[in-house]
């Protein structure tokens, strides 16, 4: 077999809770992903279709269940999701539910996974009882290694949705400590000769250094300071997601996908 024909497909994308799930959902079909990264992933016990969301700051339509809306329409990928904290949302006849919050990798059956790892980057699972909380929120990571038999090699891939401050992107303490934590995620999750691929939402600028940190891991940022926001997104500032690999040449195609528009945030595409 000629190793170069074959690749496995890493796409990271910020869900937006599913808020543009008409759109979402024929992407997932046609999207292709054996690793499918997800960032804003909502999880309501027992309940469908569609809840809306509020805090101090927002007003947004989710999808009650992301996570079984994708498991779903992926019937041959192993969902993985981590909640990193829950709260009010209410249906359409304003019945209040409560909603888990997180990321979620999901891996196509023909990788086995060969290993899982969460961390929480910043704060600890927290349950917001009367409302959600505009900044401060915590935030959890997920690993998974999985085996690729074709290339025979293994991969790491750890799931990020960096702190969210509503005062901006810059760096802070707490965006400091997050990297810290993060890189101590990547380490434990990986083994020497591991193919590595950190991806996700960071809300972060591109000189942040976070990117510093990883880099002394060997990651470098195929993003930089590329647009990865949509149209839905109205404000200036075009810089949140990104995606960091441990072996550039082991890079076939690398994109950030500008249509369709499936969520307020660009998908990132890797074909390794």
């Amino acid at each position: 077999m000629d190793l170069h024909l074959v690749h496995v497909r890493i796409i990271s994308l910020n869900a937006w809770g599913g808020a543009m799930f008409d759109e979402l959902a024929p992407w997932l079909d046609a999207c292709g992903a054996d690793v499918l990264c997800l960032q804003e992933v909502t999880h309501t016990p027992a309940l469908g279709g569609w809840t809306r969301f509020d805090d101090a700051d927002r007003s947004l339509p989710q999808r009650a269940n992301l996570l079984a809306d994708v498991r779903s329409r992926l019937p041959h990928h192993h969902g993985l999701f981590v909640a990193s904290d829950t709260g009010p949302v209410r249906d359409h006849e304003q019945r209040q539910h409560r909603q888990d919050f997180g990321v979620a990798t999901f891996v196509s059956e023909p990788l086995p996974v060969v290993g899982v790892r969460s961390a929480f980057v910043h704060g600890d699972y927290t349950e917001h009882r009367d409302r959600w909380p505009t900044d401060g929120r915590p935030r959890a990571a997920l690993a998974v290694r999985v085996h690729d038999r074709r290339a025979r090699r293994f991969v790491t891939v750890v799931n990020l949705h960096g702190l969210r401050d509503p005062r901006g992107k810059a760096d802070t303490p707490a965006r400091h400590a997050q990297a810290e934590r993060l890189a101590a995620l990547v380490e434990g999750a990986r083994q020497d000769g591991d193919m590595t691929v950190v991806c996700g939402d960071f809300n972060l600028l591109p000189d942040s250094k976070t990117f510093k940190i990883l880099a002394d891991l060997g990651l470098t940022d195929l993003v930089r300071d590329a647009d990865t926001r949509t149209s839905r997104y109205p404000k200036p500032l075009r810089h949140a997601s990104y995606l960091l690999v441990s072996d550039p040449v082991e890079v076939e195609r690398f994109e950030v996908v500008t249509a369709p528009e499936v969520s307020d945030h660009r998908a990132l595409v890797l074909d390794l």
